[in-house]
């Protein structure tokens, strides 16, 4: 939170200009979904070396008079202990934190920020209160969370079972960092299509046509029989779909800041107001998709490091990663039909605040040449 919200106000700060800002968040997406691929690709690879041997289930334990069919349990992981795999995902925890703090410092000297002309007003920055009130109370704002916190919920989800789902219920459990990792390459490569696509056509009309596109894919990768190639081709078709959920609702908050500012001439200093609580309803799904899949799991009887499990996990894993994304995308693109903030009113807020600023400027010229007079 100390370094994400900041990072992620700075968009306010870089430019006063939407096209810019605009810009910024899908370089800044991108850099950070090619940091999510780095970090998988990493962590992915370290501890994928030293995986833990499974447990053998009660559907193992029964076959175990089948010399056939217990052959192989743990023949290829009988040397990795528990300890192994702990020592792994410290080693891959260190690296992704030395990541971290280079490119905090990136940040803290490449970054320069232009103070007080991000906005043209001159009034007393509103108390942090006060702020809170205004800020939830700000109807468009009100709306882009709820609609941010059911999909991201729904990707929540997805991504949080999917290493699971591919592990017992379509058997790759030696391939799903690879699969997690061309998810997330996929979404990198997609996301400049998606800046296209929301110049176009309009954010509005991205977010439907982008949420909607990973829908066919949760479907066809619960329904089609398993299949590594299957699953590698409907994967990096669902990661297109996961690159316009990292990127479209953060393009569209400025345009919530810029009718704030419209509608509130004179209330300054919101802007991390507007990007912490979008910040803390992420890490609020996160934890809800954490707690759901854990008590669904537990609910159905899963066996934490099995080598297999009862078929009820099978279907807990299916539903948690096809029929309640689905259903969570598609309450919060209900929710989007009644967001006010349309191409029209985007482009009028634009020009209201140009000229705001134009008659801040030319407010303080004419102070400095009354001053210069005198």
């Amino acid at each position: 939170m100390c370094f994400h919200v900041p990072y992620s106000a700075l968009t306010m700060f870089i430019s006063s200009e939407q096209k810019e800002r605009d810009s910024a968040t899908a370089y800044r997406m991108t850099v950070e979904v090619l940091g999510t691929v780095v970090g998988t690709a990493i962590q992915g690879q370290i501890v994928g070396m030293a995986n833990a041997p499974c447990l053998p289930g009660p559907a193992d334990l029964l076959a175990l008079g089948n010399t056939s069919a217990s052959h192989g349990i743990n023949d290829t992981e009988h040397g990795i202990s528990l300890d192994h795999t702990k020592v792994a995902y410290m080693i891959a925890s260190g690296v992704i934190c030395l990541i971290y703090i280079i490119c905090a410092i990136v940040v803290f000297c490449g970054v320069r920020e232009q103070k007080g002309k991000h906005c043209g007003f001159q009034s007393e920055p509103m108390s942090f209160f006060q702020g809170i009130r205004l800020v939830m109370g700000h109807g468009p704002y009100a709306k882009l969370v709820m609609v941010f916190l059911f999909t991201s919920l729904g990707f929540m989800l997805l991504e949080g079972n999917f290493a699971l789902f591919c592990s017992y219920t379509l058997g790759f459990r030696n391939d799903f960092q690879n699969i997690l990792l061309v998810i997330m390459l996929s979404a990198t490569l997609a996301i400049p299509f998606w800046q296209w696509f929301l110049t176009r056509f309009g954010k509005k009309t991205a977010v439907y046509v982008g949420t909607l596109s990973v829908v066919p894919f949760m479907i066809l990768v619960v329904c089609v029989r398993s299949n590594l190639i299957v699953t590698y081709i409907v994967s990096f078709a669902a990661g297109v779909g996961v690159a316009a959920a990292f990127l479209l609702p953060w393009s569209m908050l400025p345009d919530v800041v810029d009718d704030f500012q419209v509608q509130n001439p004179d209330s300054t200093g919101h802007e991390a107001l507007f990007y912490s609580f979008y910040v803390f309803f992420t890490k609020f799904a996160s934890g809800v998709s954490l707690g759901i899949s854990t008590l669904s799991l537990d609910f159905a009887g899963y066996i934490t490091r099995g080598c297999s499990q009862p078929e009820a996990v099978d279907l807990t894993l299916k539903l948690l990663v096809s029929a309640a994304p689905i259903a969570l995308i598609l309450i919060g693109l209900g929710i989007l039909y009644s967001y006010p903030i349309d191409e029209e009113r985007r482009q009028g807020n634009r020009k209201l605040l140009q000229e705001q600023r134009d008659n801040e400027a030319d407010s303080e010229t004419d102070s400095t040449e009354l001053a210069n007079m005198v």
